[in-house]
């Protein structure tokens, strides 16, 4: 499966060796799309609010430096069935070399897909320098039911997870997070709600225009 924007080439296979289309008998073959991004959250997530003249409502936080929750999502679609959606949340801890999402733990939210959606994947996402590196490219090959296919550079428009995002920052805009926890239980649980949301999944999936009809 390759999924391509209307009135523009199809997406290729990742030209850097990720994964290329592997030949699977048709009748063998269950397709999904995925797509994965990674945004920041924090909870002084601002929005608006009524206030009197003069007077910033200001709302204290605690946590110092370890203020952000990362997460990672999978929207994946299947023709003839609702789309799902699969995502995890990270806190990294102080000391911790990374902050956001390594590459094991990328294998590991992809196989937890796998396992959920049964089947072949196909796995359309980003440039972000994890999604490419040598590590991840050896626990892709190492996966003989993944395809992966990686979007244009700065193409973050074709990415259907990123309206999941902005629909998630302006649900929790107004809330009030005093720490991680509180933001993480926040985020769990909005998230959980858009599972139950099969219109709002497709409403994602469309904005971006991709024509995800099976090419072979």
């Amino acid at each position: 499966m390759c999924s391509s924007q209307r009135g523009r080439e199809p997406l290729c296979p990742a030209a850097s060796g990720l994964s290329a289309a592997r030949d699977r008998p048709t009748s063998a073959v269950k397709l999904y799309c995925g797509a994965c991004a990674d945004p920041k959250i924090e909870p002084d997530l601002g929005g608006r609010t009524w206030g009197r003249r003069g007077h910033t409502p200001v709302v204290t936080v605690t946590g110092g430096h370890d203020t952000r929750v990362s997460l990672a999502a999978l929207l994946a679609v299947r023709p003839g069935q609702r789309p799902r959606l699969i995502y995890r949340t990270h806190h990294a801890r102080r000391g911790d070399k990374r902050k956001g999402f390594t590459e094991h733990e990328y294998a590991r939210l992809l196989d937890a897909a796998h396992q959920q959606l049964g089947g072949p994947v196909v796995l359309v996402w980003d440039n972000l320098n994890t999604h490419t590196s040598g590590a991840m490219r050896e626990l892709i090959a190492a996966r003989d039911w993944l395809t992966v296919f990686q979007l244009p550079p700065y193409a973050s428009e074709l990415n259907p997870v990123e309206p999941v995002w902005s629909n998630l920052k302006r649900s929790l805009a107004n809330l009030t997070k005093h720490n991680i926890s509180q933001l993480t239980a926040l985020v769990k649980t909005r998230l959980r709600r858009m599972q139950y949301r099969p219109g709002l999944l497709e409403g994602f999936l469309a904005k971006p225009g991709l024509d995800l009809a099976p090419l072979w």
